[in-house]
């Protein structure tokens, strides 16, 4: 059983494109995406239409439910620019598309074989806005989880990779297909790497290998999708990316 994770795609669909070529090429049996979809990105409608097509099964994030209650995205940042972004995201896509995120999970459990399971989640079990860090301490680890134990748990949220082990459980971050982050930043601006991140978890007669993947990107090509149209965060990701 290979299930590949991937999240935070954040309407980027040359990185998801190079992203789910990889996973075919390497081989999975499942596709599960956990969360922040459309938002920040030039193609949202684009990214939503592919993860339809190929049956991806996708957990609730914050940016995906900013989408369906605008009031929400204040009691997560103030900052202009994002609200400005998913703003006209949501602007963007159609009624139908819209509602389609209403069919995200908040919560997902697979059963991988031979007593082993997979929990997933957004940003932690108990909320999509929650950060679960490397360096987050073992007793505030043990709140954020809120009871919910399996043999693997994995949330993005956060854009940076992780692979922590917390009381004999597997903690994994896939990291961010559309805007892996150099380190995390807590609400500050973020440098963006000029990849795409993604993980498998394969389990075979219940052990457990999780591993990390990056896909290399042309940053003329990121550059080139930033300025192929106005929207609010276009100057800023083609400079990233210059």
């Amino acid at each position: 059983m290979r299930v590949a994770l991937i999240s935070d795609l954040h309407g980027n669909e040359l990185a998801l494109d190079a992203v789910l070529a990889d996973i075919q090429r390497r081989g999975a049996d499942r596709l599960v995406c956990l969360g922040d979809v459309a938002t920040l990105g030039p193609r949202p409608s684009a990214v939503l239409n592919r993860l339809r097509s190929f049956g991806v099964s996708v957990i609730l994030g914050n940016h995906d439910e900013f989408l369906l209650d605008p009031e929400l995205i204040r009691r997560y940042t103030e900052a202009p620019i994002i609200v400005e972004a998913v703003d006209w995201c949501r602007s963007i896509l159609s009624t139908a598309e819209l509602e389609s995120l209403r069919a995200f999970h908040r919560t997902l459990s697979i059963d991988l074989g031979a007593g082993a399971s997979l929990f997933l989640f957004h940003g932690s079990p108990r909320s999509h806005m929650e950060d679960l860090l490397a360096t987050t301490p073992a007793e505030e680890v043990d709140h954020l989880l809120d009871g919910h134990s399996a043999t693997v748990m994995a949330g993005g949220h956060t854009h940076v990779q992780m692979l922590r082990q917390h009381r004999g459980l597997l903690l994994v971050n896939p990291g961010s297909v559309g805007l892996p982050f150099k380190e995390y930043v807590g609400g500050k601006a973020p440098t963006i790497l000029a990849h795409a991140e993604y993980a498998i978890v394969e389990a075979q007669r219940g052990a457990v290998t999780v591993s990390l993947h990056r896909v290399p990107l042309e940053k003329a090509a990121l550059r080139a999708a930033a300025q192929s149209l106005v929207w609010p965060l276009g100057p800023m990701l083609a400079a990233s990316y210059a």
